[in-house]
């Protein structure tokens, strides 16, 4: 492997191949260029994922059929649609509080909802998920 003006060469055969060009490190802030395709220089080493231990357990499987059918059988219109006056039917259990921000897997934390509002909702949940994962990447 050869290395000119910042790339890469691999050769197959006779001839030089190029691999992915020098690219700044993706940690905030940072724009140390990076060579060998991690994304990351050596400063900023990206966190392996673990499953936190404080994560709740969620329920699956055939419970969670049930929990779903007797949720539907007791409200079976979208809640948050109802709130607005529209009347959807809802496909989705969902929890009030999200499981991430504290909310249980309990009764009093469901809710009907339907595709549409679970999206959004789901969305508004993930800004707020990645809010809080850049707030650890902060300098002071």
């Amino acid at each position: 492997m050869q290395t000119r003006r910042g790339f890469s060469f691999g050769f197959t055969g006779d001839i030089a191949v190029p691999s992915a060009a020098p690219r700044p490190c993706s940690h905030p802030g940072c724009g140390v260029l990076v060579r060998d395709g991690t994304g990351r220089c050596p400063k900023h080493p990206k966190q392996s994922w673990a499953k936190k231990p404080t994560a709740a357990k969620r329920v699956t499987g055939r419970k969670l059929q049930q929990l779903r059918k007797e949720l539907f059988e007791r409200e079976p219109l979208c809640r948050p649609c109802y709130r607005k006056g529209i009347v959807t039917l809802a496909t989705q259990r969902d929890h009030e509080i999200p499981l991430e921000e504290g909310g249980t897997d309990t009764k009093d934390n469901e809710q009907p909802i339907c595709a549409d509002c679970h999206e959004e909702k789901s969305k508004a949940e993930r800004a707020r998920g990645v809010r809080r994962a850049w707030a650890g990447y902060r300098e002071g």
